[in-house]
């Protein structure tokens, strides 16, 4: 799983609750440009993307993400915080796999996270 968040705290607490999960390996970026780069070489199985984010926000950096041969097909979950139905329509029809709110519970996110991408919990 690969964090994007320019929010260190937000980072660090979803990291820490998706590596407890069994056998979850995670890596975080602070910025768009960082989290594309780290999703090219690494590949990760999903990508959790804060939708609000200096310079390159979410659907900026989704948009890249959708454009690349090497990115395209890995999902997307936006994870942010007072979304309105039309603009959660906006993060979907950019290619994510779903929506997930801010603030979130450290104890349910694994699970949370499994459920929107269709995992078994």
């Amino acid at each position: 799983m690969l964090i994007i968040d320019d929010e260190d705290d937000i980072r660090t607490i979803a990291s820490m609750a998706l590596a407890r999960a069994d056998g979850w390996q995670v890596r975080s970026a602070s910025d768009g440009a960082a989290g594309i780069a780290i999703a090219e070489a690494w590949q990760p199985d999903a990508i959790l993307l804060d939708a609000m984010m200096p310079d390159m926000d979410g659907l900026a950096t989704i948009r890249v993400l959708r454009e690349r041969p090497a990115t395209q097909a890995i999902p997307v979950l936006f994870f942010t915080a007072g979304v309105q139905p039309s603009e959660r329509q906006v993060l979907i029809e950019a290619g994510a796999a779903g929506v997930l709110a801010k603030p979130f519970d450290a104890m349910t996110l694994p699970t949370a996270v499994a459920q929107a991408l269709g995992w078994s919990v």
